[in-house]
């Protein structure tokens, strides 16, 4: 029933292969007795070389099989097979029929693998063409004309035996006019499970349903505190609209007994699009909104009564690549960081979207592709199951059935390893409805020989590829419809399969790292990707500590960083390259938004002034734990608050700007480069330093006492003003008195000549004598001071060349107006 070959890829014996290729010409004896009576060439083809040359006529003619209806027939169904039959030669076919053939019974798995890779038309394998009756006739099929046929058979009449896998060819037959004799110009083959009663055990099969797409979201968000969310493009509203790959996908799986494996970055993106959103049109241009809220909300909507009661498995936070990590990512200080965030924020994002409990205890490496390294970190972020595939830990030589998936490799870490064969059988291009039909019914022939490979009860997974295309999710799920309707399988959720009796004899050996696949780590992230998303990293954790509320950085960014890492990028290195330097650019431009205000040369005049410098807050939200430090590149000649620099704490509201002034003080002339740097409370440069000259005019003890002096000679010339002032009008009130004194001294005069007492040198003196009166040289001082007014202070040189008879000082009264242009006055 099973052989080892199986296991190995290669097929069966040479003289098994011989056995069963000559019971079948036994039974087909009436097709080598028509061939007899062909011509002496044509029947020569029917060993060695000639037979070569015959089947490379088998290729004449296209034959697709567009459907196979039922693909698992029971007794008493009518199997219906239709499809086209299209003449790729270049002359016409004449007297052509589509008919039905059963071949031989495949009773291993490689046996079928043979047969999917086998082309044209082999009499020995492919058995000779059942009830005449049941064929469809065409008059003639011209040169690249496609024709349509649709044949119906009742099950009966194919002759099915045992229980087990058949080949089953569809075949078109016909006459060229270079070989005007019928024979089989074209020929399709593929499987006819048949397993008409209850197989005595059934397979346990998980089948997992991937809901995982490509990144679609940046870091960037709207301007305002509604953080409208920016999205790359507009594809993700193309692949949940009707008819696209992720409404295909769950339309299709909400009927399917399946486990739902979901990336919850793809939740969270359509859960943005559910409300305001923005679509970048090109990197120079404004994003312009979205508006595809209604699928968005539908879509959810949908997904949300699908898993309903089923099994979900919720993938790290946009699935990162686990294999590029342990390749290139665990030397980059802070990779692992990142995958424990995105494990971390998985359940969370699935319950609030879906209102389900995921399982977080899955990791899934690209194609189950494993190695030491991946396993590590696989379960580094609390993963305690992988998902790996048996073209990686492949069974050895002794075993010969396929295994139970469950197999604990150590350290408490259980290795789900995925059946190959089944879960590759739907890649590669199935848009054509019989690439469809080819790929179901390989899937079900494979699932039916691997039940009657031994007697015990297995449990099987299924893990496609991540993203399904629309058609092979249709060929999926017309392949699981099919099974689950089966009488050899029966369903089971992705924990069950983990938690099945392990088998002794399957291998638990996790492949070297020379095992992992060449093609898969050339498309892998590079050492340089993690060191960018470190970069990154490193700039938030400087950012975030000087905002009001970090969370509105922190959490779009953090997620930013978690799709850099992304599965999704294999093969994509250049888009991989656009997408971190545009967050990190984003970044880049949200810091600078916090910013000190470039100054121009400052002048400083003084012992001590201040110095104004202002920071800038074009952010929404307000900052604050910020330090600004102003530093004298030169400190003996300026000093910032009493030393090198100052320091000031910094705190400005969202959309303000705050002015910051540093007391100073010089010492000595000239230019003095001054150095603003903003820094956050733990010491680290924030954003870039503002440079400016500072130029300085010192002031000395010298200047000072010069400046005293002048002073104090404006203080005194101002004094020597006022008195003058007050001598001049003394003088003036004068006046009256002294002329009437004279005339009083005239008259007494004219008296004393005729007075006897009067006697003295003054009545002695007079012209006669040659003298004259002065009153300015009195003979009497005492006199003189009678007719005077009396000073008060002290009297200048000046002042003593003053003669009493003098009406007006000899100089001006003093100026109080601010002196000229041409006058420095030092303040």
């Amino acid at each position: 029933m099973a052989e080892a070959a199986d296991f190995q890829g290669t097929s069966p014996s040479p003289a098994r292969r011989w056995l069963r290729r000559a019971g079948a010409l036994l039974a087909g004896a009436p097709l080598l007795a028509g061939l007899l009576q062909l011509p002496a060439a044509t029947s020569a083809h029917a060993s060695g070389q000639d037979a070569a040359r015959a089947a490379s006529g088998s290729r004449t003619v296209a034959v697709s099989l567009d459907s196979l209806s039922p693909s698992a027939p029971s007794d008493g169904d009518t199997l219906t097979v239709s499809g086209t039959v299209t003449n790729k030669g270049k002359q016409p076919v004449t007297d052509a029929h589509v008919g039905l053939r059963v071949g031989e019974h495949l009773d291993t798995r490689s046996a079928i693998d043979e047969v999917a890779e086998r082309t044209g038309f082999d009499p020995a394998a492919d058995g000779g063409e059942i009830d005449g009756k049941y064929v469809q006739k065409f008059d003639q099929l011209s040169p690249g004309v496609a024709q349509h046929f649709s044949i119906s058979v009742p099950v009966g009449k194919l002759h099915l035996d045992a229980d087990g896998v058949y080949e089953f060819s569809v075949s078109l037959s016909g006459r060229t006019s270079s070989q005007p004799w019928e024979q089989v110009l074209g020929i399709q083959h593929t499987f006819l499970p048949w397993q008409p009663g209850e197989a005595d055990t059934k397979t346990k099969t998980t089948f997992l349903w991937p809901l995982v797409s490509k990144v679609h979201m940046t870091a960037e968000t709207g301007p305002g505190a509604q953080q409208t969310p920016v999205f790359l493009n507009d594809d993700l509203a193309k692949e949940i609209s009707p008819g696209g790959r992720l409404e295909r996908m769950l339309t299709l799986g909400k009927d399917l007994d399946v486990t739902w494996v979901i990336d919850p970055d793809l939740l969270a993106s359509v859960d943005a699009m559910t409300r305001n959103y923005r679509i970048q049109s090109d990197a120079d241009s404004t994003p312009v909104a979205g508006t595809h809220q209604a699928v968005a909300k539908q879509w959810l909507a949908e997904l949300q009564q699908a898993v309903a009661g089923k099994e979900v498995v919720a993938l790290p936070f946009a699935d990162p690549d686990l294999a590029s990590l342990a390749h290139h990512g665990t030397s980059v200080t802070g990779s692992l960081s990142q995958l424990k965030d995105a494990t971390d924020v998985a359940a969370g994002t699935v319950e609030t979207v879906l209102h389900v409990t995921p399982d977080t205890d899955f990791a899934w490496p690209v194609d189950g592709a494993v190695d030491p390294s991946i396993i590590r970190v696989a379960t580094s972020a609390g993963a305690d199951k992988v998902i790996a595939r048996s073209d990686s830990l492949q069974e050895s030589d002794g075993l010969t059935y396929t295994p139970s998936a469950a197999r604990p490799i150590g350290a408490g870490t259980t290795a789900v390893v995925a059946d190959a064969r089944l879960s590759t059988a739907f890649e590669g291009d199935l848009s054509h409805a019989g690439d469809g039909t080819l790929a179901v019914q390989r899937f079900l022939a494979q699932s039916l020989a691997l039940n009657d490979q031994t007697s015990k009860q297995r449990s099987i997974v299924v893990a496609p590829q991540r993203m399904p295309s629309a058609s092979q999710a249709r060929a999926m799920a017309q392949a699981l419809t099919a099974l689950q309707q089966s009488t050899w399988s029966e369903s089971q959720d992705l924990s069950a399969a983990a938690k099945a009796k392990p088998d002794p004899g399957a291998t638990t050996r996790v492949p070297s790292a020379s095992d992992y696949p060449s093609s898969l780590r050339k498309q892998e992230l590079r050492r340089p990707a993690f060191e960018a998303i470190a970069r990154t990293q490193d700039k938030v954790d400087n950012f975030k500590v000087v905002l009001t509320y970090p969370s509105r950085v922190v959490t779009p960014f953090g997620r930013a960083m978690n799709r850099e890492m992304s599965t999704s990028w294999r093969g994509r290195d250049d888009a991989a390259e656009n997408f971190r330097d545009g967050v990190e650019a984003y970044l880049d431009d949200l810091s600078d938004e916090v910013k000190l205000i470039d100054k121009s040369e400052t002048k400083l005049s003084g012992h001590s002034a201040t110095i104004p410098v202002t920071v800038q807050n074009n952010l929404v939200q307000g900052v604050d734990h910020l330090v600004l430090r102003l530093t004298s590149t030169t400190p003996p000649r300026l000093k910032i608050g009493g030393g090198a620099y100052d320091e000031q704490p910094i705190t400005v509201s969202g959309g303000h700007s705050q002015s910051v002034k540093f007391t100073t003080s010089a010492n000595a002339n000239g230019p003095v480069t001054v150095i603003a740097q903003l820094y956050t409370q733990d010491g680290q440069e924030y954003g870039a330093p503002v440079t400016f000259d500072v130029k300085v005019t010192e002031i000395t003890a010298t200047v000072m006492l010069v400046i005293g002096g002048g002073v104090l000679l404006l203080v005194l010339a101002g004094f020597r003003m006022y008195t003058q002032r007050k001598r001049a009008a003394a003088r003036q009130d004068a006046e009256p008195a002294q002329e009437t004194q004279d005339a009083q001294d005239a008259h007494g005069a004219e008296d004393g000549a005729e007075d006897p007492g009067e006697s003295g040198p003054a009545a002695s003196s007079g012209p006669e004598h040659g003298t004259s009166h002065h009153p300015q040289r009195p003979e009497n001082p005492e006199a003189t001071a009678e007719r005077l007014p009396k000073e008060s202070g002290t009297r200048t040189r000046a002042d003593a060349s003053e003669q009493p008879s003098d009406r007006a000082p000899d100089t001006a009264a003093g100026n109080a107006d601010p002196s000229g242009t041409g006058e420095k006055v030092d303040r």
